[in-house]
């Protein structure tokens, strides 16, 4: 009786609990439910999935229970009843100034033990509030439409609803940030989700850290939200600050642009390095305009790059090229490295490469040996070898089971450093000139014992005329006890540089140019500081006893300060770019192709039939705008429509194939097009699919389209062609059918009102424009979406 008596209690608590924890909009819409469907009521779980067993008093000390947080669950995001809770996990957090327990609770629904959806949930377990939920549907009939039924503009005030309902004391501490999640490019098709954010603002200024995120699909649902949220932080009141002027005039004197070396990745013709200018992004504080470091953990390996080389000279010459056999690249390694005493080679491989990006032959030996002492194997080595010269430019070996030492390290931080150059200078003895050691910072080591602290890491950077080689890296681990080399890897390309240093722009220019691409905002940070016994520890020196169990992470005290900054920040882009040091403009990361920050508009398409069509066009590159002018009514070429079709077969980017090749191995289908050419990569990625055939070896890309050849590249782009070609099947009544070459393809075209008739005729002969071109692609585009097939389930 006494048992049951407690049951009906605790019934009657998670119903006051669960009253009280609800927002406003959700406790409204359960009281006006009839009798019998509690939140509590509907909480118990469904039939047709593996449910979690019988519940049992949990060890916790939160307010919310496990069932309470389903059951709030189960309102706040309206999972649909076949969907049963299959785990719960309850987490803490820490936070600025405390800490937050939540319960993370999964949803999962299974027909006939397929699983066919998830949902995730979490839910305060103090105060019952959503944190955050995502959800996954297994339903291959969907279909998204196109173009979108909700565009960002409604997903917004969907998002906006949601918060409402969900989250309404956060409402009015929010702002929404435009430029998180925007889609630059117009989508080409309706698998768009968007992303939108909502960031905390304390005394009118955003805290970017802090935010509410949600998702919302095409069709209007939301699928994703989080709530990024720490009430515990203490931000400074600050009376008085530097103007938006005053800080842009601290940003620009602060602002140090640095020279490298940069090699776009899908570089039409042979691939070459080119000179950049970069500039990384900045902070200053808001009211003494002082440099501010990185406010995340910094990278405990990171250091300053020397100010000179190895050496002013070359210490010797590149070993000249020759055949490399598999003992001679052994004895290169033995000659290189102390291999640990017990080393067997047991294995090699050698391997010959064609690299696309340089045109030149590599070849590689691969060698392995295991470590063995009295028959037991106690540790393994590597190293790979230039099978074009000799020299090594891998190694590695590893000790298993080793035991830790004690002790101080005998080896200093700097006899590592001098051994590591010295190193880098036997090995690499031609570019020591061009060879730079970053030079850790101290700290990271300082008060380390021997089994904390077993090897240095050192990291050398190359630079040529001052350039940083981008992606050029040589690093070299040393054993703190015996100060032997225990890593040891190169990353050297093999491009040609100029023998002189080429003529650059200025640095103010070059500041001023980034400073057009920044722009400036001010925002909170927060800051944390350690200390252990009472005595403050660098956050290099936290992360590595954290690392190596010497501490935990509860014996460390940690106070977290918000701090007031200046920050720059990207702007909006649909594309990665760099400035060219030379001249000066703005250049594609990806292709090296002169670009702008400001998207060129065309002048001449205000209230032309076609002007939303020929603006996605024009967004996607697909035709150009010389002089704000798109010409909409010029016939469009050969060329122009291939690119359309591809781009629109590939949702807006880039053919994959042959875009890292070299001139060498990049041979042109077509005469006409070769490589290098603007439509190169279109009409080969055509020609690949099927789109188009080699016929007479000539393309013609300036040649003008007919509307009946037209017709024809569409419905292959559709995968319909073969079947058109079956013309009776595709009864064309027009006209003109006589004049058509292509019935099948013109009769599916135009019933499915891609192209039109004018006045019953097709006109088959007539020549395309740039507009005309565009709304058929634009309406290819619908009707792939409308076409999508779905699976018959059985």
């Amino acid at each position: 009786m006494k048992r049951n008596n407690r049951k009906k209690l605790a019934v009657m608590l998670s119903t006051v609990m669960l009253m009280s924890v609800l927002p406003a909009a959700a406790f409204a819409e359960s009281v006006n439910k009839p009798v019998g469907t509690s939140a509590v009521a509907q909480a118990a779980p469904s039939s047709g999935g593996d449910k979690m067993g019988e519940a049992f008093e949990a060890p916790v000390n939160v307010a919310i229970t496990k069932e309470k947080a389903e059951a709030l669950a189960r309102q706040y995001v309206s999972i649909p009843k076949e969907y049963v809770l299959q785990g719960a996990n309850l987490s803490m957090e820490m936070l600025a100034g405390g800490k937050r327990n939540s319960w993370g609770l999964d949803f999962v629904k299974k027909v006939n033990g397929k699983h066919l959806g998830s949902i995730y949930v979490r839910i305060h377990a103090d105060k019952g509030q959503l944190l955050e939920f995502n959800s996954y549907t297994d339903n291959p009939s969907a279909k998204p439409t196109y173009p979108l039924k909700v565009e960002r503009d409604a997903a917004q005030q969907i998002a906006l609803q949601f918060i409402d309902k969900i989250a309404s004391d956060y409402k009015a501490q929010l702002k929404y940030n435009p430029e998180y999640g925007v889609q630059l490019l117009p989508p080409l098709s309706g698998q768009v989700v968007h992303s939108l954010r909502f960031d905390r603002v304390v005394q009118d200024i955003p805290y970017v850290d802090n935010y509410i995120e949600l998702e919302v699909d095409s069709e209007g649902h939301i699928q994703r939200f989080s709530l990024q949220w720490d009430d515990t932080i203490t931000f400074p009141k600050v009376d008085a600050k530097l103007t938006l002027e005053e800080a842009n005039a601290k940003l620009r004197a602060a602002s140090d642009p640095k020279l490298a070396y940069i090699v776009p990745r899908n570089m039409q013709g042979k691939r070459k390095p080119v000179l950049s200018y970069e500039l990384q992004a900045i902070s200053i504080d808001a009211v003494t305009g002082e440099i501010k470091g990185p406010s995340k953990d910094a990278y405990f390996r990171a250091g300053t790059v020397s100010d000179t080389p190895l050496t002013d000279k070359p210490l010797g010459e590149e070993p000249k090229a020759t055949t490399v056999t598999e003992k001679q690249a052994a004895d290169a390694v033995k000659a290189a490295f102390k291999l640990p005493a017990g080393a067997e080679l047991n294995g090699s491989n050698y391997s010959e490469n064609n690299n696309e990006s340089t045109g030149k032959l590599e070849a590689y030996w691969h060698l392995n040996w295991s470590i063995k002492k009295d028959g037991k194997e106690l540790g393994s080595a590597s190293a790979s070898v230039d099978g074009r010269n000799g020299v090594v430019r891998n190694f590695y070996t590893y000790t298993y089971n080793e035991q830790a030492p004690s002790g101080s390290p005998s080896v200093t931080l700097e006899q590592a450093s001098a051994l590591a150059t010295d190193a880098v200078k036997k090995h690499l003895p031609w570019l020591t000139d061009e060879l730079y050691l970053v030079k850790p910072d101290p700290k990271q080591y300082e008060g380390l014992s021997a089994s904390e602290n077993r090897q240095y890491y050192f990291n050398f950077v190359h630079k040529i005329h001052g350039a940083e080689v981008e992606f050029d890296r040589i690093n070299v681990s040393i054993d703190s006890r015996t100060g032997e080399i225990l890593n040891y890897d190169t990353n050297l390309s093999d491009f040609e540089y100029p023998a002189d240093a080429p003529a650059l722009i200025k640095k103010e220019q070059a500041v001023a140019e980034w400073l057009t691409y920044y722009r400036t905002q001010l925002t909170y940070r927060l800051i944390q500081q350690f200390s252990w016994n009472g005595q403050p520890i660098p956050i290099e020196k936290y992360n590595l006893m954290l690392a190596s169990g010497e501490i935990k992470g509860n014996e460390v005290e940690t106070a977290t300060e918000a701090e007031l900054v200046y920050r720059l920040v990207p702007r909006l882009m649909d594309e990665q770019v760099f400035l060219d040091a030379e001249t000066g403009s703005w250049r594609n990361r990806d292709t090296g192709e002169a670009t702008q920050l400001e998207k060129p508009k065309a002048q001449d398409i205000e209230g032309h039939f076609a002007q939303r069509q020929l603006e996605l066009m024009v967004a996607y590159k697909a035709l150009d705008v010389k002089d704000g002018q798109v010409r909409p009514n010029e016939l469009v070429t050969r060329g122009e429509l291939i690119k359309m079709l591809v781009l629109a077969r590939n949702s807006g980017r880039l053919p994959s194939m042959l875009s890292s090749a070299d001139s060498a191995g990049a041979k042109a289908s077509f005469n006409d097009v070769a490589y290098g050419s603007n439509y190169f990569l279109y009409v080969e990625s055509a020609l690949e699919q099927n789109l188009i055939d080699v016929g007479d070896g000539s393309f013609n890309p300036g040649g003008k389209v007919s509307r009946d050849e037209m017709a024809e590249l569409i419905v292959r782009a559709l995968g319909y062609n073969a079947l058109a070609n079956y013309d009776h099947i595709f009864k064309a009544t027009f006209k003109d059918a006589t004049q058509i070459e292509n019935k099948g393809q013109a009769a599916i075209v135009v019933g499915l009102k891609i192209m039109s008739l004018s006045d019953g005729k097709f006109l088959p002969k007539k020549q395309v424009t740039r507009g005309e071109a565009s709304v058929a692609f634009f309406r290819y585009l619908q009707s792939r979406a409308e076409l999508q097939e779905a699976p018959i389930r059985m």
